[in-house]
């Protein structure tokens, strides 16, 4: 997805400097004209009513463009990913306390199945296969009666995907299409970025990107008490595409960088408060092993150790 994302970012740059041929080949266009991937997917009907959503959001506050932008990127993450990610939270809690009661049943299964092999003589493969069967018809079971299966954990990515990239197209259409919406965006800005239709050419909201995403993959990073080669890896990837993202949103319309700056924020946010102790107690969040009375303080106690001499 990642990579996906990454072309169509970089096809939306080659338009914005008019490489029109560039970016036909990259979206599949033939020379008849018609439409490549990108382009179905940019002209699709949920990134039209997200354009509908985002014209209604700001027309309905009278804000200015770069503020609703910001608000409607706070309203809907709280509004749609924050419930979430209280849930992912309370799946993962409960299946941490199942694993104590697995093992227990792992073990009586490992005996049982011992038993059954000396009374019918099965071989070590048979032993592993029988084992392995029912311990993960058991462990089912357990997640059906608790209601937790491990996959309901990543409801959140599924749906906070495809709305960030519906987001995504849907601004860079605005800013990119004629009419009264690219004239608004074009005044609609602020600071040092008052023309919301143009890239960042100071690099303050990309940079600023970048470290807001470094940040929150940080912070994931020294929560873990024991980390796995995969996830040692996946964190270098992930620091990785932080790093990229500060060059391509330096090529993409201030509104779009100023849009994934805002859902960044608010996504840092939103870790720090999941954190709380009293917000996991509000949405009955089962605590976990690693759960402290202090998280900030051992948060930011964790990061000077690792980043400070």
């Amino acid at each position: 997805s990642a990579t996906c994302q990454n072309s169509a970012v970089m096809l939306q740059g080659r338009l914005c400097t008019g490489d029109l041929e560039h970016a036909s080949s990259i979206t599949g266009s033939d020379d008849a004209g018609s439409p490549g991937w990108y382009a179905s997917i940019a002209d699709s009907n949920l990134v039209h009513l997200t354009e509908q959503l985002l014209i209604s959001s700001q027309g309905g506050t009278a804000l200015p463009w770069w503020a609703s932008i910001m608000c409607t990127t706070l309203a809907l993450r709280t509004v749609i990913t924050l419930p979430l990610g209280a849930y992912q939270m309370i799946v993962i809690g409960k299946v941490e306390a199942l694993q104590s009661e697995i093992a227990v049943l792992a073990k009586r299964l490992r005996y049982e199945v011992s038993v059954r092999a000396q009374e019918c003589g099965w071989k070590e493969r048979h032993c592993r296969y029988q084992f392995k069967k029912n311990l993960h018809r058991i462990v089912s079971e357990l997640y059906i009666r608790d209601n937790c299966h491990p996959f309901k954990a990543s409801l959140l990515v599924w749906v906070q995907l495809p709305m960030w990239v519906s987001l995504s197209l849907a601004l860079r259409n605005l800013s990119m299409m004629a009419g009264n919406t690219c004239t608004e965006l074009s005044t609609g800005g602020t600071l040092w970025f008052s023309d919301l239709t143009l890239p960042d050419h100071t690099w303050v909201l990309p940079i600023s990107l970048g470290l807001i995403n470094l940040l929150i993959i940080e912070i994931f990073a020294v929560q873990r008490l024991q980390v796995s080669s995969l996830q040692r890896y996946m964190t270098h990837f992930l620091r990785g595409v932080s790093v990229l993202m500060v060059p391509i949103a330096a090529t993409v319309p201030s509104s779009l960088a100023l849009y994934w700056l805002s859902s960044s924020l608010v996504g840092l946010g939103h870790n720090l408060l999941l954190r709380s102790p009293r917000f996991r107690m509000a949405c009955h969040i089962p605590p976990l092993r690693s759960d402290s009375q202090t998280p900030y303080r051992d948060l930011a106690s964790a990061l000077r150790k690792k980043y400070l001499p």
